[in-house]
C-alpha cells in the first residue's frame, strides 16, 4: 500500500511557461545608455556588478520600448549574470514590459481608493476614447490601455499614469481630452504630477 498519488508517466506533460517575446533583433545599448549603465555599475564593487540589474532595465525600456530575448541576454553580459537571473527580475516586476507597447502607455489604478473615486469609468471612458480594451494596443502602436495596482498618490485619486507622468484627479468625462491632448500635443500633453483644482476634485 502507498499514499504517494499516482501518475501515468506514459502523459506528456507540456510546460505552460511562457517564453520572453522575441522579436528576432539583437539588442545592443546605444552608447548613451551604455555609457550611463557603466556609470551606474561604477556605484558597485566590481562583485557586485549584477546588483544594477533594475537601471539595466530601466534602459533597455526606455531604448526599446520593452524587454525583448535578446535584450535580456544582452543585460545578461553587460552586468555579469546569467540571463535566467535577468528573466526572475522581468517577470516578477509589473513596470517591466515584456512586449511591444504603444507610443503611450496609459495606466488607469484600481486599488481601493481609485476605485472607489470612479476609476472604472475612468477607464470605460478612456476604452472609448481609444478604441481598445485593457492590455491591448490599437493598430496603430499609439496607445497601450492597462489596469493596475496602486500608483502611490491615493489622495489624488482617481489616478491614471501616462508613461511616467502622473494625471491626478481624472474624471471620468475630462478622459476624453486626455486622449485627444496626446493625440494633437504627444508628449508635449504630459506636464508631469498633473493636478486639477481642489473644487473640480471633489466634483
Amino acid at each position: 500500500m502507498s499514499f504517494h498519488p499516482k501518475i501515468d508517466y506514459r502523459e506528456f506533460h507540456r510546460s505552460t511557461r511562457k517564453m520572453p517575446y522575441d522579436d528576432g533583433k539583437v539588442f545592443a545599448y546605444e552608447p548613451d545608455n551604455r555609457a550611463r549603465l557603466e556609470d551606474i555599475a561604477k556605484r558597485y564593487p566590481p562583485e557586485g556588478r549584477k546588483s544594477a540589474i533594475l537601471p539595466a532595465l530601466y534602459l533597455v525600456q526606455r531604448q526599446l520600448g520593452y524587454i525583448s530575448l535578446s535584450s535580456m541576454q544582452h543585460v545578461a553580459e553587460a552586468i555579469g549574470c546569467t540571463a535566467a537571473e535577468v528573466e526572475d527580475v522581468v517577470s516578477f516586476y509589473t513596470m517591466f514590459y515584456t512586449r511591444p507597447m504603444g507610443k503611450f502607455v496609459v495606466q488607469v489604478c484600481r486599488t481601493l481608493p481609485c476605485a472607489l473615486r470612479g476609476a472604472e469609468r475612468v477607464t470605460e471612458e478612456l476604452t472609448t476614447a481609444l478604441g481598445i480594451q485593457p492590455n491591448d494596443t490599437d493598430s496603430t502602436g499609439t496607445f497601450t490601455l492597462m489596469e493596475v495596482e496602486c500608483l502611490g498618490a491615493c489622495d489624488r485619486a482617481p489616478l491614471v499614469m501616462v508613461n511616467d507622468s502622473w494625471h491626478e484627479c481624472l474624471q471620468p468625462e475630462d478622459a476624453k481630452k486626455l486622449a485627444d491632448d496626446l493625440r494633437a500635443r504627444g508628449e508635449d500633453a504630459l506636464t508631469g504630477c498633473h493636478h486639477q483644482s481642489p473644487d473640480r476634485a471633489k466634483g
